[in-house]
């Protein structure tokens, strides 16, 4: 492809995400993207290692999404979803339903991740106000990450950096260790006791964290927290949305096998969703949450309206993006993708500074000993890959589709800028 003009590419008027303005360079100029590459105006391509924020899970521009999109801009590209509602909508709510596990049957559509978890986090409060109860904590878990919003930020880990700046605004919520040993469950069991009549409900990212560092759990630590809120009457809420559509290799973390899976009360879900094409986001209720919204009483609805909420074309999308799941391997491609990166990634675990190498379905992550690994992202694009590392791990998280080749390019580099890195350490 040849060069591309660029004269639009200035920071005067644009303010970048997680982004020091003040000195950072200036970002890639980027002018169009197809299967798992990115491509740049000066001719060449990047192999996208973690497919925009992991939302991309069909690749770039995937052509039953786009002509979906298109059909859908040539009759309603929007409409208020109050008042009035649209099949698009209506289709996917009927969809996930019938996907996710158990009763979780009842959609309230959004536009972001973030705001998704606000939603959840609203619900579960006024789930329990409605039946005359004053519960309005949250527990959360240390090393988790739900969001950039200040409800969001208030049930992310504190000592996550994400909120520094917002210590004195955000709600005051409760955070333990994920109970994967005898102790933690212990502790995790008194927690609950002791603020069973003010905790409204338990959030986990199941089987893993995100942004917190890509740390991972099983589905006997997910089932044990499930069974203690039961125990304890407090609701559960799974934000699914880095994990849901396919990421840890079955269509959402909360399911399981032979029974090993988990029915939350409220389940949160964006980003694969329209496989990385436009903004939405769902809250996924239960029919015991929903109906504790159902009364004669006005002021038992649920009062939130996202403007753009359940919009046509991103609604088209995500059932285009369904179609998909339904008509491709994309559970074969996770499977595919996560036992080569366990072989290519290996390696790593020999190199110096590397304290830990681990896959899960399309993840992979190498963590260093160092908390500036943000650092080496300019030799991955050297490289000709765009891997994002963070805090102290490099990590991969491509689209299901990628060929072998391309992900093969993928975990190289990584071995590749890891082991350049160890070496300076001296």
């Amino acid at each position: 492809m040849p060069p591309a003009a660029t004269s639009w590419l200035t920071l005067d008027h644009v303010w970048l995400p997680y982004t020091q303005m003040a000195t950072t360079p200036p970002p890639l100029a980027v002018v169009g993207a197809s299967g798992s590459r990115i491509e740049l105006a000066d001719g060449s391509t990047l192999i996208d290692g973690i497919a925009s924020w992991w939302t991309a899970c069909h690749g770039y521009n995937h052509p039953h999404i786009r002509a979906a999109v298109a059909a859908q801009l040539d009759t309603l590209p929007h409409v208020m979803f109050a008042g009035l509602a649209h099949e698009p909508a209506c289709t996917l709510a009927a969809r996930l339903a019938a996907l996710l596990p158990g009763d979780l049957s009842h959609a309230f559509f959004s536009e972001s991740g973030s705001v998704a978890v606000e939603i959840a986090l609203k619900m579960a409060v006024q789930f329990w106000r409605n039946q005359g109860q004053d519960r309005h904590r949250i527990i959360a878990f240390h090393h988790g990450y739900h969001g950039d919003t200040l409800g969001a930020l208030s049930v992310t880990d504190p000592a996550s950096g994400f909120h520094d700046a917002f210590a004195g605004y955000r709600a005051v919520q409760i955070f333990a260790e994920l109970p994967r040993t005898l102790a933690e469950r212990a502790e995790f069991e008194r927690l609950l006791a002791a603020h069973r009549h003010e905790v409204a409900a338990v959030i986990v990212e199941p089987l893993v964290q995100g942004a917190g560092g890509m740390r991972f759990h099983d589905a006997a630590t997910l089932a044990f927290i499930r069974a203690a809120c039961d125990r304890h009457d407090v609701l559960l809420i799974a934000d699914e949305i880095m994990t849901g559509f396919g990421r840890t290799g079955r269509l959402f973390a909360c399911q399981g096998d032979a029974g090993a899976g988990i029915v939350p009360d409220l389940i949160c879900l964006s980003k694969a969703l329209t496989g990385g094409t436009l903004p939405l986001a769902a809250t996924v209720a239960t029919t015991r949450v929903f109906d504790a919204f159902r009364s004669a009483r006005t002021e038992d609805a649920f009062m939130h309206g996202p403007t753009f909420m359940a919009n046509p074309l991103a609604c088209a999308a995500a059932n285009a993006s369904l179609d998909l799941f339904e008509r491709e391997p994309r559970l074969q491609q996770v499977a595919a993708i996560e036992g080569q990166m366990h072989t290519e990634l290996e390696p790593c675990r020999e190199l110096p500074g590397v304290l830990d190498v681990r896959v899960s379905g399309a993840i992979g992550v190498v963590q260093l000993a160092t908390t500036e690994a943000s650092t080496l992202r300019p030799a991955f694009v050297e490289r000709g890959v765009w891997v994002r590392p963070f805090g102290d791990i490099v990590y991969l998280a491509p689209p299901f589709t990628i060929g072998r080749d391309d992900l093969a390019t993928l975990t190289s580099a990584v071995c590749d800028v890891v082991r350049d890195w160890g070496r300076t350490r001296g």
